[in-house]
């Protein structure tokens, strides 16, 4: 099985070839890059592409490895101890199994999707370390040893939030998802607007990547925020020459899909009233 670009999803060549290295190589697929560029859809495509059921596990500040694993529920245990029901003699009634148990019970292979890992305390990837890479893990309130019957393709993501520790660098294949330049982000918008008047995408394309390359921005959109401006550029009906900015108005349209804090609409604003004021 081989991953390429699907119907709905462009994957550059180094991104289709990274996948079906992970695969090959059966080690957990490390994808960082900048919000917005598409590493949590990536799963979801390689699971579509491939034919495979996908879990997915998504990590909080708050999320335990051993979450992904089983919890155990002492306390209704406990309580149902105290009213006497039958049930607490099966310890196993208490177990409530995470992701990773589901995805190594599977009947048939899956994707796994751990998504924005490096919202976890540090010691979240070490502690899943010995369990990725034996594809087992050990209950210790029943005594069974869970293990994988189908190795499934594991796809971690990250933000690039806080550094991630070498041991479990060293058990993964990495690949950092470069943001796409023109061409291939004209193929992206395609696949979602086929019938998106060449001119407006031209316009549109160029000015975004203007507003992108701009500096002193605090945050650049991205591709998902470039997809919801053409989605209101086409639901206002707007043409290439509405899109045009001047000196005094130096704010896209509809800046809101692509502008996500008040810092980068003052620079805008204030780009503005210096051009102005250039050309008194």
């Amino acid at each position: 099985m081989k991953f390429a670009s699907t119907d709905t999803y462009i994957a550059p060549q180094d991104l289709a070839v990274a996948v079906n290295a992970a695969i090959t190589l059966e080690r957990p697929l490390l994808v960082k890059g900048e919000p917005g560029t598409g590493k949590t859809e990536l799963a979801r495509q390689v699971a579509h592409s491939m034919g495979l059921p996908m879990i997915e596990w998504n990590i909080k500040s708050t999320t335990r490895a051993q979450q992904g694993l089983y919890e155990y529920d002492a306390v209704s245990r406990l309580r149902d101890s105290q009213l006497g029901d039958p049930r607490v003699e099966d310890v196993s009634h208490y177990i409530k199994k995470g992701k990773l148990w589901q995805a190594f019970e599977a009947d048939e292979k899956v994707v796994l999707l751990i998504d924005e890992i490096d919202k976890a305390d540090i010691e979240f990837p070490n502690d899943l370390l010995q369990e990725l890479d034996k594809m087992e893990f050990h209950v210790y309130e029943t005594g069974e040893t869970v293990r994988a019957k189908h190795r499934p393709v594991i796809i971690i993501t990250s933000n690039n939030e806080k550094e991630l520790p070498d041991a479990f660098l060293r058990r993964c294949f990495f690949h950092y998802i470069r943001f796409p330049d023109m061409d291939v982000m004209r193929q992206i918008v395609e696949v979602h607007f086929p019938k998106l008047k060449d001119r407006l995408l031209t316009t549109a394309l160029t000015q975004f990547f203007e507003i992108r390359d701009t500096q002193g921005l605090k945050k650049k959109p991205s591709t998902s925020e470039v997809l919801d401006w053409l989605k209101l550029l086409l639901a206002e009906d707007l043409s290439p020459e509405d899109l045009a900015r001047d000196g005094a108005n130096a704010l896209p349209k509809l800046h809101g899909a692509l502008l996500k804090n008040e810092q980068d609409v003052a620079l805008f604003e204030r780009l503005a009233f210096l051009d102005r004021k250039g050309h008194r």
